[in-house]
């Protein structure tokens, strides 16, 4: 079975929720991942790839690997150009510590992909409340902050009582023993005591993203 008839891409979903389609790569063959490619780049839309291995970069056709803005950290990559800015839309993707790195960096460039102005704060958990403490302003001016941490994943609870903004809580895989995988942070912040915490699921730095630019959406809607 050739790798097209596996493939039948939504272009239209952008018009329909403002969100296009993004593919995910894991457990995708190369073969699958170069035929989206040429599907795409013959009618010149853009895309947004979502955990694309190194490996599965690397064994890309070339003229594939050109096409792609590709960044191993997040294993994300965009075909094209990201969509147009939005001014004065910043959202604040903020990680309890650099091993969340990976995750919030696939919500930094979901929002880059979709022309969101995004601040990244890394390494400001909770063990160090004073580096959290002294990024406060910065927080209280996003109308949206994405919240990235393992273990206890107490970093959300925290910061939604230090300001107004939407916070979106994703819990990471990162953590010993009983933190399970990211069950552990994924639990915490489902029960956590700040009123209104949106919870993604474990890893899902994309999600989280696409909950933000909906609410940037909503927001624009009032205006």
């Amino acid at each position: 079975m050739s790798a097209e008839k596996d493939i039948k891409l939504d272009f239209g979903r952008g018009e329909r929720i403002g969100l296009d389609e993004a593919i995910f790569c894991s457990g995708k063959s190369v073969v699958q991942i170069g035929s989206i490619l040429d599907e795409a780049v013959a009618k010149r839309a853009p895309l947004l790839f979502t955990r694309l291995s190194e490996s599965q970069h690397l064994s890309l056709a070339e003229k594939h690997r050109e096409a792609l803005d590709f960044d191993p950290i997040s294993r994300t990559a965009i075909l094209g150009s990201p969509h147009p800015g939005r001014a004065g839309a910043q959202v604040v993707v903020l990680t309890a510590g650099t091993s969340d790195v990976p995750v919030s960096r696939e919500a930094a460039r979901t929002l880059y992909y979709y022309g969101v102005p995004v601040k990244e704060i890394s390494d400001v958990g909770v063990a160090g409340l004073w580096r959290l403490l002294e990024r406060v302003e910065d927080l209280k001016r996003a109308p949206v902050v994405i919240v990235v941490a393992g273990m206890d994943a107490a970093l959300p609870t925290v910061v939604g009582g230090l300001t107004p903004s939407v916070i979106i809580g994703v819990p990471t895989s990162v953590g010993y023993g009983v933190a399970t995988g990211g069950e552990t942070a994924l639990r915490a912040m489902l029960a956590s005591c700040t009123a209104g915490l949106m919870v993604m699921n474990i890893d899902n730095g994309y999600g989280a993203a696409c909950a933000a630019l909906r609410v940037l959406r909503a927001i624009d809607g009032r205006a």
